[in-house]
């Protein structure tokens, strides 16, 4: 690794990872993200495995969620002598004979995922006098890691303000074009660091009869206070844009499922509070697909919501 000019996350990842494999011969070295029960590959050095970056598995079949609690240990040369190991659910799925895991830890202390590797042949008992090494190296990439995260929220804000000229004209959000341009960084950035993203597509009920008994000023004056609504419900790196007519979509960056849900709540009753009548629908980001197939869901099931709302008032 001499001489390496590593500029983030990702190309230390990958150095890391083909030093280690050059180093212990594992056939699978992998960087991992845990995200609720998810145990997500977001890099890896493969030789064998056929373990690609996007794979999802189950976080408690693996081997990595017994090690980061103390219960295994970090190098088991031969895996099938630790009991906790050897009834885990992963060897179903492929064939572990030998294990490395080192944890990846977040800035306040939480867990992010893991430095891993597997092969399918035992290995020397030698290989357990490298601890030190294996935790250098977790060490060093969480510290990578958390500075790279640190400065996304810089590059969001700098991304933000050169799109500020990208806006709708009537409510000042975001408009199409700049929405489509923030969802391809943001999806770059839930792919090289795994993390969850949610998904809504408000469309407000009823506008056209609006427009059509009242005329557009009025209908306008409701899209304005749909907009407000949205800016004072939402965190300031989230993403909200009107896609145009009586149509908005947000991206709300690093939420999970639970999360999503008691946002939609939110929304729902500050919608009702101030009288307009709104569809929403949302997705969350799955790691082996993308953002733009959760918007395309998050659409899907807004209309699924806008349908069950006309049955209900039947």
């Amino acid at each position: 690794m001499d001489k390496l000019n590593l500029r983030n996350f990702q190309e230390a990842g990958q150095a890391v990872l083909q030093f280690l494999h050059q180093r212990f011969g594992f056939n699978l070295w992998m960087i991992t993200r845990v995200e609720g029960k998810d145990w997500i590959v977001l890099q890896s050095e493969d030789h064998g495995y056929d373990i690609h970056p996007g794979q999802v598995f189950h976080w408690a079949d693996s081997f990595c969620s017994h090690m980061v609690l103390g219960k295994g240990p970090k190098i088991a040369p031969r895996s099938e002598d630790i009991p906790l190991y050897a009834s885990a659910p992963i060897n179903q799925l492929v064939n572990i004979k030998s294990y490395i895991g080192q944890p990846l830890i977040n800035e306040d202390g939480s867990l992010f995922g893991t430095l891993c590797a597997i092969d399918p042949l035992p290995k020397s008992e030698n290989i357990a006098q490298d601890i030190i090494m294996i935790e250098l190296f977790g060490d060093l990439l969480s510290k990578i890691l958390q500075a790279d995260l640190r400065q996304n929220q810089q590059i969001r804000l700098h991304e933000r303000l050169q799109l500020e000229a990208s806006s709708d004209v009537l409510t000042g959000l975001y408009n199409r074009r700049a929405w489509e341009r923030l969802l391809i960084t943001e999806e770059e950035r839930c792919k090289h660091y795994g993390v969850s993203a949610a998904i809504f597509f408000i469309d407000i009920n009823d506008l056209k009869k609006v427009n059509d008994n009242l005329g557009h000023v009025a209908g306008d004056q409701i899209i304005r206070q749909a907009a407000n609504v949205l800016r004072n419900n939402l965190r300031s790196n989230d993403i909200v844009a009107r896609l145009g007519g009586d149509e908005f979509v947000v991206l709300s960056v690093e939420t999970n499922q639970d999360e999503a849900e008691i946002l939609f709540k939110r929304l729902m009753a500050a919608f009702k509070e101030v009288q307009i009548s709104i569809a929403i629908g949302f997705a969350i980001r799955h790691p082996s697909q993308g953002l733009v197939e959760a918007a395309a869901q998050a659409d899907q099931n807004m209309y699924i919501h806008k349908r069950q709302m006309k049955m209900v008032s039947l």
